[in-house]
Order: structure tokens, then sequence, then C-alpha cells
């Protein structure tokens, strides 16, 4: 019998198939890692694809929460109310043409910007030049461990027309600030210098693909002569662009997410003269203020398809500009 089973168990792994007790530990190694992530999947069941059913279904409908009773099925009248707004037709969202617009334009400004002062500033404290390189890299985390309304108030303080550091180092080179908070042409701006306060994360992500080039390829970089825009050129910006794009993806999808800082300088309402209004305020405006939740549903489902068929022609190009090991 001993012998038999020996040439069996052998027979089976000349044919390449593992012994049965091969199953039996891939099985409980697989049940195993399964019960630890079961924590993470019973809260994303829970928490994001049980709402997010519950949204798709209600945009077909005019869910008010104040009379759920009441409901109604609307069929694709929200959606084309949406339609009818962004094509400025009679009967469509007067409003979501602007919201499109203001965040559009927010994140074609906010992007380019904080992903060069990120990358400036890993540059920076990544340097063998600097002294107290640590401490820097602290100083310009620390931003990050400061609630974002907390921080947003602080600059709402600072960038006081007639109170607000801003203005007053302005002032002392003979320049008349702007009123950077309730001036319709400058609210952005001021939103986009916000920004740059929370750079922390992307500033350390940065710092460790930084970390993570080989000095071999500066060294031959130089051997060749390169200067240091050569080298950014043709070294770093290849062999950080996985980084990059990265960041690029967080930022995108962070952006078109943006609500608390205008949501407190603008009052809830998107003041001034709508310069605040983004999509999301406009969405949580529909939602909790008119109680058009049925629409604002729908809405969340256009910023989705908006994000995901930016975030997929992201990928789509990456090929083009992103280096991945191994290639030339």
């Amino acid at each position: 019998m001993t012998a038999a089973s020996g040439s069996a168990g052998a027979s089976l792994v000349e044919l390449g198939t593992p012994p049965p007790g091969r199953f039996r530990l891939k099985t409980r190694e697989h049940l195993a890692g399964y019960l630890y992530i079961s924590p993470w999947i019973v809260g994303f069941l829970i928490f994001t694809m049980a709402p997010m059913i519950a949204s798709f279904i209600l945009s077909f409908t005019d869910f008010d929460p104040r009379s759920p009773g009441s409901t109604t099925f609307i069929g694709l009248d929200n959606y084309e109310r949406m339609a009818r707004g962004i094509a400025g037709l009679p009967g469509g969202d007067a409003l979501i043409g602007q919201s499109l617009f203001v965040t559009i334009r927010f994140a074609a400004i906010l992007i380019p910007v904080t992903l060069g002062f990120a990358l400036g500033v890993a540059m920076l404290v990544n340097s063998t030049l600097l002294a107290g390189r640590n401490m820097f890299r602290t100083l310009f985390y620390m931003p990050m461990q400061i609630p974002i309304v907390a921080s947003t108030l602080i600059w709402i303080g600072m960038l006081n027309a007639s109170t607000g550091w801003f203005n007053q180092l302005l002032g002392l080179a003979g320049i008349s600030g702007p009123d950077w908070i309730n001036d319709s042409a400058w609210v952005g701006q001021s939103l986009v210098i916000m920004g740059l306060w929370g750079i922390g994360n992307m500033m350390l992500i940065f710092l460790a693909g930084l970390q993570g080039i080989p000095t071999e390829l500066y060294d031959a970089a130089k051997v060749d002569g390169a200067g240091r825009f050569g080298t950014f050129r043709n070294v770093t910006l290849p062999m950080l662009s996985p980084v990059l794009f990265y960041n690029v993806i967080i930022t995108l999808i962070g952006t078109f997410q943006y609500f608390t800082q205008a949501y407190i300088i603008g009052n809830g309402r998107g003041d001034p003269g709508g310069a605040t209004l983004f999509f999301n305020l406009h969405l949580y405006r529909e939602g909790w203020a008119f109680y058009s939740m049925g629409y604002a549903s729908a809405l969340a489902w256009l910023l989705f398809i908006i994000v995901l068929g930016l975030t997929i022609l992201l990928f789509r190009t990456a090929g083009s500009w992103v280096y991945q090991g191994g290639d030339r």
C-alpha cells in the first residue's frame, strides 16, 4: 500500500497536478485571507456599494427625504433636466453649467500648480545641500494635521482685505491688495493659494519617488556632461513619472470632490457671484437645501461618470509618458 501510494503521488507530481494535501493547504490560506479582509469587504458592501445602488435607484425618482412616502418613479426626467441645463435649454438646471465650469476651471489651475509646487518642495528637502532637511520635511507636512475647517477659517483671516497678513505685506511694498474672499475675480486664486497649504501628502510621495531613483543614473548623466536641467528632464522626470501619474489621479479626484473650503468661504451658497459654486456644492444644495434628493443622486452619478471618464483617459494615455521598469 505504501509503495502504491508513493507511486500515485509521484505520478501526480509528474503530471503537474499537486497532491491533495496541497489543495487543502491552499484552501486554508484562501479562507484565512478572506477572513482577514472580511471587515473591509463588509464595510465596502454596507457603506459604499449599498449607498451607490440606493443613489442609482433614487436618481430615477423625485425622492424628498421630508416625505419619503410620496416618492414616485419619474424615469429619466432628472437626467433630462441635467442635459437641458448643460445645453442651456429651457426647463433645465440653470446652475449645472456654471458649477461644472467653476470646477473644471479650478481643476485646470490647481492641479498643475500644486503638482509643480509639491515636486519643487520635495526636491528641495531631498537635496543634501539643505541643512536641517528632516525639520523642513516635518514643517511642510504639519499643515496636513490641521482640520480643514480650522485651516480654512485661518486662511479667511489671513486673506482679509483690511486686516489680513497678505494685504499688509503687499501694503509694505506699496501695493493695494485685492479683496481676496469677497471679489469673484480673486476668490478662485484664494482657493488655489489655500490648496498649496495642503501639499504635505503629495510632497512626501514625491520625496519617496525621488529617493527611489538609482544614484547611478545621476552619475552617468554627470559623466555625459548633462546639466541640472538635462538631468531633471532625462533622468528625474522619466523615473518619477509613475509617482507623478499617481498624484495626478489622486489630485484630479480630490479636485472634483472639492467642497468644504468652498462651502465655508461661499456661505454655502456659492458666494461671491457664484464663483465658489463648485459641482459638489451644487449637488449638496439640491439634496439638503432644496430636498430634491432624487435629482441630487442623478448629479452624483454624473460626477462619477465624469471622474471615471477622465481617469480612464489618463490610464489610456499613460503608456506614452509614464515610464515602467524595463521600458526603453
